[in-house]
């Protein structure tokens, strides 16, 4: 059973899910596929062709799936998909894609406090939590269990790897890599996310690996091509020094220091 209240707009070809409750002022558009037992609290703007799964929650003010603020697009179609379980809170925004090979994406279980803004083409993997007005530029991708601080401005292209702490007012431009923790404008990394990754239930063992690779790189007066040398002569990588080493392999933009 659906909840709407009379004051909602909902186009007549919007597909709205079993359970949902849409609030009162809140305006869906034509190509919105809204899953079950979502809640729109009111004022609510969804529109654009914007995939929503279940269980998502949208607090006053919301704003989800306009066109995106990248000069270079001209209004051709374009997509935003997420997932389920996620909280947008008030005055947050998510813009779809400036292309349709690259939709935008948020995944399960993202808490986006009030505010932030998730711009064209970014990705968001899972359990990420983005305190009260973190920015995002476009094509930004946000790996799993990342926490990102207030205030915090994210420049485009740039890449968070998996359970990084990002403290808040800080200002990014290079890629931050998995497990690390820092905070600044421009950012730093000052350690490893210890706290994060206790929390998160991962043993001495694996914390250890993780320290073993991190030294390499942060510790050891290196350069990133000479810490990559040094790590192919390592055996019997663990699964997240694998995930530390890739990521940076990987990294595009250079990695904070």
């Amino acid at each position: 059973m659906k909840k709407i209240h009379p004051t909602a707009i909902i186009h007549q070809h919007a597909e709205i899910g079993e359970n949902t409750v849409v609030g009162p002022y809140c305006i869906i558009g034509k190509d919105v596929k809204l899953g079950d037992n979502n809640i729109l609290y009111s004022n609510v703007i969804i529109d654009g062709d914007t995939i929503i799964g279940s269980g998502n929650k949208f607090y006053h003010s919301a704003v989800i799936g306009t066109d995106c603020q990248d000069l270079k697009y001209k209004g051709e179609p374009t997509k935003l998909i997420i997932g389920n379980n996620n909280t947008f809170r008030e005055f947050s925004t998510v813009n779809k894609s400036a292309t349709m090979e690259e939709p935008t994406q948020v995944g399960n279980n993202c808490l986006l406090m009030a505010y932030t803004h998730i711009a064209h083409n970014c990705i968001l993997s899972n359990n990420i939590i983005m305190a009260n007005a973190v920015n995002l530029a476009g094509h930004i991708h946000i790996h799993d269990h990342v926490i990102i601080g207030g205030l915090t401005a994210i420049t485009q292209f740039i890449k968070i790897g998996t359970h990084a702490f990002v403290g808040g007012a800080s200002g990014v431009k290079k890629d931050i890599p998995p497990y690390t923790r820092g905070i600044g404008f421009p950012y730093k990394v000052s350690g490893l996310n210890i706290v994060g990754l206790q929390r998160k239930g991962f043993t001495s063992e694996q914390i250890k690996s993780i320290k073993d690779v991190y030294k390499i790189f942060y510790r050891s007066n290196l350069n990133v091509s000479q810490a990559l040398k040094k790590v192919e002569e390592l055996q019997d990588l663990s699964e997240e020094q694998q995930t530390f080493i890739e990521f940076i392999r990987n990294s595009d933009n250079g990695i904070c220091r």
